[in-house]
């Protein structure tokens, strides 16, 4: 049987020095300016508060610049992800950055195992858990991360948007909304950020969570939700041909944004 986690890390493996090298991932910029910060933790930076000496993970992190941007702003981060090219690059960014941030090979299911517990701070992106087929184990991980106080801080793309399919004029349902059994099995080229290079290993499996879910996965796990803020934009253009970019690097429905919740950012906090 094919395993979902072979098949797509091997297109995440295969991209990451597409993405290192595009413009997108501002690479460059972080090694130039010691202040710049990625768009999505600038995003939030008003909802994440003063971060300074907590002890944080960064799950799924990729490439690590979200994982540097939190350390930036002084909190001791460690990083987690399932590609070791990834991790490779992630830990050379913040050897080179001079940030004291350490990266982890492991399956997200595993980070308690590899990392140990006692956590202020678990982040985690965007575009990262509809990549994991079980929310609510997903949410047990997370708590056992968690240290009694600590707290989950999570900006995602909308389960919404993911069960959009773009059309010539205006976005329409597809996909599901909730978590399936079977994920949904794509076969596509290209990647999310701008490059030339063709790629070979395009299959990938992707499961959507919906908020509510995500949410009573979070209470079952015994955190207590906080907030939920969901947003009319997101940092990559996820309609093509239907967004308008803002100046901030923000993407909206070019008509009527208020119809479509494209992202959110969700809190929840283990008690203490």
């Amino acid at each position: 049987m094919i395993d979902y986690r072979d098949v797509n890390r091997a297109s995440w493996d295969e991209r990451v020095p597409a993405h290192v090298a595009s413009p997108d991932y501002h690479v460059k910029q972080f090694e130039a300016d010691p202040e710049y910060l990625s768009g999505v933790v600038r995003f939030d930076v008003p909802r994440l508060g003063d971060i300074s000496g907590l002890r944080g993970v960064h799950l799924q992190c990729h490439i690590g610049t979200d994982t540097v941007s939190l350390a930036r702003l002084g909190a001791r981060m460690s990083g987690l992800d399932f590609s070791p090219p990834a991790i490779e690059q992630a830990q050379s960014l913040a050897d080179r950055l001079g940030l004291p941030v350490d990266f982890h090979v492991a399956d997200a299911y595993d980070a308690v195992e590899v990392l140990g517990a006692s956590y202020d701070l678990v982040y985690t992106g965007i575009g990262a858990i509809c990549w994991l087929p079980d929310i609510a184990r997903w949410a047990r991980t997370v708590a056992g991360l968690l240290k009694p106080g600590g707290r989950l801080f999570l900006r995602e793309g909308h389960p919404m948007l993911w069960a959009l399919d773009s059309a010539p004029e205006d976005p329409v349902l597809k996909h599901p909304y909730f978590e399936t059994e079977e994920g949904i099995i794509w076969n596509e080229g290209g990647t999310y950020v701008e490059t030339d290079v063709e790629f070979t290993a395009n299959t990938t499996h992707e499961w959507n969570h919906g908020l509510g879910e995500i949410i009573t996965g979070l209470q079952n796990a015994g955190l207590v939700f906080d907030s939920l803020t969901e947003h009319d934009s997101s940092p990559w253009n996820a309609l093509p041909g239907l967004m308008t970019v803002d100046e901030a690097g923000e993407w909206r429905l070019t008509r009527n944004p208020h119809r479509l919740p494209a992202t959110y950012t969700l809190q929840a906090h283990l008690p203490a």
